[in-house]
């Protein structure tokens, strides 16, 4: 479909198919659905001690059910965006939370370790490409110059997730059995469901295609962005996944205090989500250095503090700010992808989640090695400072200078030639 002025037009809002009533019940619609990811994906990694007891593995192998998650989104984002080019949008989020209902339906009712592996597969399909067609009719419906915002609203609700899904989830993961949690999360895929088809704009078929979508992957300006977030996003996953274990043998709390530690993490991530969108809004890429530069140093800290519970609350918090970064490579994404937009939309939800994968790979490589549970952070300090690497080549790339976010030429294209899928 493609967005034409009229979508962000006060005047013809009236008469635009894709107009929302209101559009701040859009929004919220819309995030729900991020809530609901939010809360699957991050609960898996704090509830990791306890379905890995239940279900006879080690912790570190436990950790592959998390990295089956991050693979099903990895490789289910640009296929479903592919497959998906020619339907309404609005069709397409209903369709894939039906699918993530159905997945973490079958994690709860998982006999073995075996089956939990394929239904954390299939929860991870629909991820991806719902935040990237969620993000695409967010910023579709405001205009040009508070795209990065209307994203971040978007993605407020997997960040909210994490002050208050994730927190549930684990508490009655501890008083219930980790297999409620993630019935709650169907729970929440189904409300998703509802309000989508209440309050998501109604739009017509997609007229882009298979082909134009793939003509992404063409351009080496998208692929260097998807690596700025499939390494530099990685430190704090790497960190994350270990978070609970790190509490409870490190800081020596008691399991009861961890989802105060998660909601602190998803405080800092839901702040990071509010304001750093509104500098990106003015400077995109150097707000993008920023990030990756001050998650470094939240991450070089963690092991220094992980003996002192109030110090490294901060330090959580600071890491969580990081999660910022997502909405920003979002917007970036959708000015350097010409008519691909669906497909550049969920890569980045690809990267995020190699990023998924390799953290917790990557540390627990270097938990089995014995190096500690807090070797996490330098780990995560080390892919934080390549993803910034890879972020100077890209900054170098476009001839940005320090105060310019985008070339105006370009903040306009994706208005002009934005597809639907």
């Amino acid at each position: 479909m493609t967005i034409s002025p009229q979508a962000t037009s006060r005047r013809a809002r009236p008469t635009s198919a894709s107009a929302p009533r209101h559009l701040a019940i859009v929004l919220f619609s819309l995030a729900m659905g991020g809530f609901a990811i939010g809360t699957t994906e991050f609960a898996s990694m704090s509830l990791l001690p306890f379905f890995a007891a239940d279900l006879g593995v080690d912790e570190p192998t436990a950790g592959h059910a998390i990295s089956a998650y991050a693979l099903g989104v990895v490789l289910g984002a640009p296929l479903i965006a592919v497959l998906g080019a020619r339907f309404a949008r609005r069709t397409q989020l209903l369709v894939l939370m039906a699918v993530f209902a159905l997945g973490n339906a079958l994690t709860a009712l998982a006999p073995g370790f075996g089956s939990m592996i394929a239904a954390r597969f299939l929860a991870g399909l629909p991820h991806g490409a719902y935040f990237g067609i969620a993000a695409l009719v967010a910023a579709s419906l405001v205009p040009q110059h508070r795209r990065s915002q209307a994203i971040g609203h978007v993605m407020l609700g997997l960040t909210c997730a994490t002050i208050i899904g994730v927190p549930l989830a684990n508490l009655i993961g501890q008083a219930v059995g980790w297999r409620a949690s993630f019935g709650l999360v169907s729970v929440l895929a189904l409300l998703t469901m509802l309000l989508c088809a209440l309050f998501a704009p109604i739009d017509q078929a997609g007229r882009s295609d298979p082909l134009r979508e793939l003509g992404a992957l063409r351009s080496g300006r998208v692929w260097i962005t998807l690596a700025i977030g499939a390494v530099g996003f990685g430190g704090m996953f790497a960190v994350y996944t270990y978070l609970a274990t790190t509490l409870i043998e490190v800081t020596k709390v008691s399991p009861a205090v961890i989802p105060f530690f998660l909601a602190v993490f998803g405080i800092g991530a839901t702040l990071g989500n509010l304001f750093v969108p509104r500098f990106a809004d003015r400077a995109l890429m150097p707000t993008a250095g920023c990030i990756l530069l001050l998650a470094a140093v939240a991450l070089l800290v963690f092991p220094l503090v992980a003996g002192n519970a109030w110090l490294l609350a901060a330090d959580i918090f600071a890491i969580g700010a990081s999660v910022s970064l997502g909405a920003i490579l979002q917007t970036r994404l959708m000015d350097v992808a010409g008519d691909a937009q669906a497909l550049a939309a969920a890569l980045n939800h690809s990267a995020f989640n190699t990023a998924n994968a390799l953290g917790p790979f990557l540390g627990g490589l270097a938990i089995r090695a014995g190096f500690g549970w807090t070797s996490t952070g330098p780990v995560g300090a080390a892919l934080a400072l390549l993803g910034f690497l890879i972020w100077i080549v890209a900054w170098r790339d476009a001839g940005f200078t320090s105060g310019e976010a985008m070339p105006p030429a370009s903040r306009a294209a994706p208005t002009r030639n934005a597809s639907a899928a």
